[in-house]
């Protein structure tokens, strides 16, 4: 089971990595807290201070066109913010 799905990377939480060392990710729905920390220290090799998490529900929209009403939806998604320690950083650009 992967535990990390990907990396956020927004204005938001490239300013809050810079100010306190805090990183987001998108991870799966069953994962809980101690599994995040123990895939980004394994993964990044960093040690992590603090995980918080973030269940997102899926939205539902209605749009009105010429041909009719359209529905669709967003996907449901867990979000953690993790924080490493003092002096320690993730570099997510290093393999482009």
């Amino acid at each position: 089971m992967s535990v990390i799905i990907k990396p956020i990377i927004t204005e938001k939480i490239t300013k809050e990595s810079e100010i306190s060392n805090r990183f987001g990710f998108v991870v799966d729905k069953k994962a809980n807290k101690v599994e995040i920390k123990k895939a980004v220290e394994s993964a990044y090799g960093v040690s992590v201070v603090a995980v918080n998490t973030m269940n997102y529900r899926a939205d539902r929209t209605v749009k009105y066109t010429k041909s009719g009403l359209i529905s669709g939806k967003t996907n449901a998604y867990k979000k953690a913010v993790v924080q490493v320690k003092e002096g320690e950083t993730i570099d997510f650009y290093n393999n482009i």
